[in-house]
């Protein structure tokens, strides 16, 4: 059986042994490897896959590994091994650099998928090494010093304007309130000293930089805020504004393209916007907040029929990926910035500001927010245009209400999966929503606990619905009969089915296994047609048997 895959991606690469294949060659691709995301390096093996073997000086494991780390600065520690297919191939494991590697001879080098999908190793410049620091954690750049700039680019409205909104938001830190202008801009690490002198940094600038000296000095600082209707365009705006007044810009023109519908609450009528704007607001900290500055491009925001786009340049930083988003600790690629903008108010002080993405969408019943469009140079997040569930965003409200907490955004995401799916095992919800098995299991039991969910079955086989509750409060009692009473309706139709097959014998293990329930329950089905007089008790004990009665 072929352990090898069949094609190159940016984590695979084959190389050809037929000519023996050059040792410097090797090391490059081993380093523009290493410097992007790692991954197995097969030497033996063409472009297309097919296996032609290694040559004898290749076949010393050992002796390539010592080659790599000594041909590389710093040393790269990988693993080879020969692994016998059709012949004989060195397999090596190549993993992710924490810096930035090089050859002996000085090559920076990093791997990159061309237009026709296959990989290929390309120099990196030295304008991306900082961006590959920042990318690993390694480097603030919105704390560094912005060269060419001086004091004066500092906007005072601007710094008006900081404080207005530090006034104003709920979490901004009224502290700040107090310190004079000097104070505030070191305090928010707005400004660094440098030689003796204090200069605004990256951070100083995108919040209360002058436009026009944004625009001359940060060339990377743009954006655009577009909304389409079919292929009509109805807004196309570019713009190079400090961030503070970027914000409150963005949240008045989504105003007119937001919607909403009113429903009714107990007395209340609220309001339903088509985009929740907690979300809408933490969609944009994180687009600018994590946007790779070292990298031309613009962070968009796209409204259209289908839903709301927002996308920055920079994938995600390292040790983020598609599965752990709501997971993984709060980290990000540009700390001074974010940290600044959550002592404003306009961040979520914890970090967990996709924990509010995900619940902008879910409390209303709505598809929950996609980031399957994102690259290893752009993170995109797709919020889909759809109908609220009015009922279901009821019972969120209602429980929420009832606990006098707002639910856990696990707790969210186990009854939006279940509210769609009907019925779900533990291994599907762990897969869904990709949390461990540890959270899946105490967010479930937990629910079970306050009516939220019920339960069948045992082991492996134990599935999850709504609550009673759930489906009472939605008016769909039915639905919830169908999924649970009608089961239970049929079991002693199905004991005797499978009597019948067994020359009219039943035992309570056969119960058991038919219907993953346990000792108790199985024996009080038998019991129960015991009584209605359809079977009777051939002999007791450990293990009892039951005959049809003819």
């Amino acid at each position: 059986m072929r352990t090898i895959p069949m094609k190159e991606t940016l984590e695979i690469e084959f190389k050809s042994d037929v000519k023996s294949y050059p040792d410097h060659a090797l090391v490059e691709e081993i380093v523009g490897m290493t410097n992007t995301v790692g991954g197995v390096l097969f030497l033996g093996v063409e472009d297309d896959g097919t296996i032609t073997g290694i040559q004898k000086k290749h076949k010393d494991a050992v002796g390539v590994t010592a080659l790599i780390a000594n041909s590389t600065v710093p040393p790269i520690s990988v693993r080879a091994e020969v692994i016998k297919e059709e012949k004989e191939v060195l397999k090596i494991e190549i993993p992710r650099s924490r810096g930035v590697v090089s050859t002996s001879s000085g090559k920076i080098l990093r791997r990159r998928l061309k237009l026709d999908g296959s990989p290929e190793v390309i120099p990196m410049y030295s304008y991306e090494i900082p961006s590959r620091l920042s990318e690993l954690g390694l480097l603030d750049f919105s704390a560094q010093p912005l060269a060419g700039a001086v004091l004066e680019d500092l906007d005072p409205n601007q710094r008006i304007r900081l404080r207005r909104i530090i006034q104003n938001r709920q979490g901004g830190e009224k502290a700040l309130l107090t310190l004079q202008d000097d104070e505030l801009d070191i305090a928010l690490r707005l400004v660094t000293e440098v030689a003796g002198k204090y200069v605004p940094t990256m951070t100083g600038m995108l919040l209360i930089g002058k436009e026009e000296r944004i625009a001359e000095l940060m060339p990377t600082a743009r954006s655009t805020f577009q909304v389409l209707e079919g292929t009509a365009v109805r807004i196309n705006e570019e713009s190079s504004k400090p961030l503070l007044e970027l914000f409150e810009n963005y949240e008045t023109y989504l105003k007119a393209w937001n919607p909403e519908r009113e429903t009714e609450y107990g007395l209340f009528r609220i309001p339903i916007p088509e985009f929740d704007w907690a979300a809408y607001r933490e969609g944009l900290v994180n687009a600018f907040c994590h946007r790779d500055y070292t990298m031309l491009g613009s962070v968009r925001v796209l409204i259209d029929d289908e839903g709301m786009s927002i996308s920055n340049p920079g994938g995600f930083i390292d040790g983020v990926n598609l599965k752990n988003l709501l997971t993984v600790e709060p980290h990000g690629r540009n700390p001074a910035l974010a940290d600044a903008m959550k002592r404003i108010g306009l961040a979520e002080k914890t970090g967990r500001g996709i924990d509010r993405i995900y619940e902008g969408s879910i409390i209303f019943g709505r598809p929950w927010p996609d980031y399957t469009e994102s690259t290893s140079r752009t993170v995109k997040l797709f919020i889909q245009r759809a109908k609220a569930n009015l009922p279901f965003a009821k019972l969120i409200a209602d429980e929420q209400k009832r606990q006098q907490k707002t639910l856990s955004i696990y707790t969210l995401m186990i009854l939006s999966l279940l509210n769609g799916e009907r019925r779900c095992s533990l291994d599907r919800i762990i897969e869904v929503t990709n949390l461990s098995e540890n959270k899946v299991r105490a967010a479930v039991e937990n629910m079970i606990e306050t009516g939220l969910l019920e339960s069948s079955g045992n082991g492996k086989n134990r599935s999850f619905i709504l609550g009673k509750q759930v489906y009472r409060e939605a008016n769909e009692s039915i639905k919830y009969v169908r999924q649970t009473d009608i089961d239970s309706i049929r079991r002693p139709e199905l004991i005797m089915k499978l009597a019948e097959t067994q020359q009219g014998i039943i035992t309570k293990q056969d119960v058991m296994d038919l219907f993953k329930i346990s000792p108790a329950q199985a024996y009080s089905l038998l019991k129960q047609l015991k009584n209605e007089n359809k079977i009777t008790l051939l002999n007791g004990g450990k293990y009892a048997r039951y005959r049809i009665v003819e």
